[in-house]
């Protein structure tokens, strides 16, 4: 199972405990650390999070230098986490890499590296990531090698190849925001009205059971 995540609502669920929205990005962070152990245990095999957008660089400076420090502490994490070996987790990034600094860019290079051979679980960062920015980027790709233009050399061009089954957004908001607009062409949506830090494996195990209802017709 491939599951999709936006997660929105860090800055909301701090302006509700009446502390700064630096705070809720702290807050978001960890219950991403949680959430490789609830894919683990609910036996997901591959999890897309939404984890900053190429829109998100319109933030005031303070909160994306904030944002791309954050990033840093959690990838150097990674990095020593005894789970990603031990679980043979394969983390992937998707995105402008460009965009980012040239110690993330490093970071990433350094993670995609040590974990290539692994398959168990694959754990997707979109960062610095625009679905539309990625169609343009496979069609011009697809110019430049001069291919035939179908449906299958394109999403060879595509930064991510595989497609979510289901999708969740936290936060209450009924949008899907520029994320995997090709990918999730038939994937299921489910909207959560928590913020993102205050989801539980709980609300993941029941999202779980709500797709395994729900009919997937394909279009037929």
């Amino acid at each position: 199972m491939h599951v999709g995540i936006i997660l929105d609502g860090n800055r909301r669920y701090a302006k509700k405990l009446g502390k700064s929205q630096l705070e809720g990005h702290k807050k978001g962070a960890e219950i991403v650390e949680e959430l490789f152990n609830w894919c683990l245990d609910l036996d997901i095999k591959e999890l897309t999070l939404y984890c900053f957008s190429t829109e998100n660089f319109n933030r005031s400076k303070k909160e994306v230098n904030f944002l791309m420090q954050l990033f840093e502490k959690e990838f150097q994490r990674l990095l020593k986490d005894y789970r990603i070996t031990e679980n043979k987790i394969k983390l992937r990034f998707i995105g402008d890499k460009e965009r980012l600094n040239k110690k993330l860019q490093q970071l990433i290079k350094k993670l995609e590296e040590k974990t290539k051979n692994y398959n168990n679980f694959i754990v997707n960062f979109a960062i610095a990531y625009s679905g539309k920015q990625e169609i343009l980027s496979a069609i011009k790709k697809l110019v430049k090698e001069k291919k035939k233009i179908n449906e299958k050399n394109f999403e060879d061009c595509l930064w991510l190849k595989e497609s979510p089954d289901f999708i969740i957004r936290t936060s209450g908001e009924r949008r899907t925001s520029n994320f995997l607009p090709w990918q999730s062409a038939y994937s299921e949506w489910i909207f959560l009205d928590k913020m993102w830090p205050e989801m539980t494996k709980q609300d993941l195990a029941k999202a779980i059971r709500e797709f395994n209802k729900r009919e997937r017709r394909f279009g037929k």
